[in-house]
């Protein structure tokens, strides 16, 4: 990994920071509430992994960009917002209480409200008021692309790769939402969500980004699909996994959440089909279960386990990765855009967290 990619969550932070201060200074004539907002903004774009600021740089330097120009390190953070957006959006959705072993946003605004002693309904002040800092980072997202100083020409050119990506994940998350409340059982349905939700969002979208500021033809635009769509899957099923059988100290979020919150996710698929009918009573009596507690969490596990869908989804990652790697092997980049892209989408793979 070079410096500059190492460096660069450092110096995505950084642009943030920035830009939230110049939103911070427009806003000034609106009074002191409205900094309570841009405070929880910040706060939510803090941390993470930096995944599709990352993919935006590699796929700027797969069509031959410098990764030290900070206009693309501007344009790259600026999908930041997006991915704050999306989690403050789904946090609400979700009815999580956390994120990042932190307060969700809209319970933090409930903290607020009951601690001002204010009359009303604490929960609806938390609704409305993260529904707005979401809204606030998604017309961010625009505005800090827009501004990151590339030529105009250039950016003319991604803006439809931009709004893809943002249609897409809204697509995604809808269909999320209704597998949720349907209790589907498909294993297509979910590898569909997938798709929409995190693979073309999370990898291929920013791989295009950033490829396209950078002047890349079609051809090349094509290969990064073919690297990013299975890499993107493979780190959602990665996700699937952490999210029933992930350390709570290292990914901050309560242990077997995903169940409690009843996702419908492809490890949950493949468990439903090669169940029996004791399990998938089980599967139908407790996922979704809010007030599930750590033992019912345990035996959810075990039927996961011991009907082969842990190892089947762990094998479908392997087999997405590879599929990567045989498309970036392929791919018309340089030895150090592969070399980089290749730790990178190991480092998104094999994570814990």
């Amino acid at each position: 990994m070079s410096a500059a990619e190492f460096d660069l969550p450092v110096r995505i932070q950084a642009h943030l920071d920035a830009f939230a201060r110049s939103q911070r200074r427009r806003l000034l004539a609106a009074g002191p509430r409205v900094d309570t907002m841009v405070d929880a903004a910040l706060a939510s774009a803090r941390g993470g992994k930096r995944l599709r600021a990352a993919y935006c740089v590699q796929g700027w330097r797969a069509a031959g960009g410098d990764p030290h120009d900070e206009r693309i390190t501007v344009a790259a953070a600026a999908l930041e917002w997006l991915q704050a957006c999306a989690l403050v959006h789904d946090d609400l959705i979700d009815v999580s209480d956390t994120r990042r072993g932190r307060p969700s946003v809209h319970r933090a605004f409930e903290a607020e409200h009951r601690g001002a002693g204010w009359p009303g309904d604490p929960q609806a002040y938390g609704t409305g008021a993260a529904i707005l800092v979401g809204d606030l980072m998604l017309s961010w997202t625009d505005e800090m692309f827009r501004s990151c100083g590339l030529p105009a020409e250039r950016i003319s050119t991604a803006l439809p790769y931009l709004d893809a990506c943002r249609t897409e994940v809204v697509a995604g998350q809808f269909l999320d939402v209704v597998a949720q409340a349907s209790a589907e059982t498909s294993l297509e349905v979910a590898m569909t969500v997938v798709r929409f939700k995190a693979a073309k969002y999370t990898v291929e979208r920013p791989l295009h980004l950033g490829a396209v500021l950078a002047g890349a033809d079609a051809a090349l635009v094509e290969s990064l699909s073919a690297i990013g769509l299975p890499a993107g899957e493979a780190f959602q099923l990665r996700d699937d996994v952490l999210g029933v059988f992930g350390d709570t100290a290292v990914t901050g979020k309560p242990a077997g959440d995903d169940l409690r919150e009843g996702k419908r996710t492809v490890l949950l698929a493949h468990a439903y089909i090669r169940a029996d009918d004791a399990g998938r009573c089980l599967m139908d009596r407790l996922v979704g279960d809010r007030q599930l507690r750590d033992e019912q969490v345990e035996q959810l596990r075990a039927v996961i386990r011991s009907t082969g869908a842990l190892a089947a989804v762990e094998a479908q990652i392997e087999a997405l990765r590879a599929d990567a790697m045989a498309a970036l092997e392929k791919a018309p980049v340089d030895d150090a855009a592969r070399d980089s892209l290749t730790d990178l989408i190991e480092r998104s793979v094999r994570r814990t967290s």
